[in-house]
């Protein structure tokens, strides 16, 4: 597969006919942002640049975004989202896997925050866990990983740190919304399949647009 993308609309072409998209190379053989892209436009500020679209894929609703496979940034299509949810999530509750002991302590409150504060930005999101320290950075971001990875959570875009002037001030936080919150408001499909079927349907549509070699690699993330 060879594309070279040069505007927004492009890139959304690739993830609508490909499916998933990630930012950089993960899977052999199959196309990521960064080498569909050219590098010059990367953090040039610019309608042309694909650092600012990555998080404008989730703002518009045309992808999900998030670290969602091997702890990896992963734009998912509309279309394949409910798929990949059902394959890589779970039908327990967030709260009933803390309880069978399937998940941190950490990942429960950041998530009942997230859930009470749609689209809280990582400043805000790590003040209010109690996990300023920055001896617990690495148990927040461990926590906000754990919940990518099941999609509990999406990057649902960024928050612009700003002065007292409201100027730009700094860098830009992530923000994060609940899976159910962002599927809702961009009216993404509900689908009735089990985890089995989803992820037929997705070995499926993936053998009609990669390679064999990239196949093998989705087989063994969807297994």
């Amino acid at each position: 597969m060879e594309y070279k993308v040069k505007t927004y609309g492009d890139a959304i072409e690739v993830i609508e006919e490909i499916g998933i998209l990630p930012l950089a190379p993960l899977i052999p053989d199959f196309p990521s942002l960064n080498t569909i892209t050219l590098p010059e436009y990367w953090h040039s500020e610019t309608e042309f640049d694909p650092w600012i679209w990555r998080t404008k894929f989730s703002t518009d609703g045309v992808a999900g975004y998030g670290k969602f496979i091997k702890k990896k940034s992963i734009l998912v299509s509309r279309h394949l989202l409910p798929y990949v949810k059902r394959v890589l999530g779970y039908d327990e509750s967030v709260e009933q896997r803390y309880f069978n002991g399937n998940i941190s302590k950490e990942a429960v409150e950041i998530y009942k925050i997230i859930n009470e504060l749609e689209g809280i930005d990582t400043r805000a999101l790590r003040i209010k866990a109690g996990l300023k320290e920055s001896n617990k950075k690495k148990i927040f971001e461990n926590a906000l990983l754990e919940l990518q990875g099941s999609m509990d959570i999406v990057i649902s875009g960024i928050q612009e740190k700003r002065n007292e002037d409201g100027g730009k001030n700094g860098w830009s936080s992530t923000a994060f919304e609940t899976y159910d919150s962002w599927a809702f408001r961009n009216k993404i499909d509900i689908i009735n399949t089990d985890k089995e079927e989803s992820r037929k349907y997705l070995i499926s549509f993936f053998s009609n647009v990669c390679s064999i070699e990239s196949l093998k690699k989705l087989e063994k993330i969807f297994a």
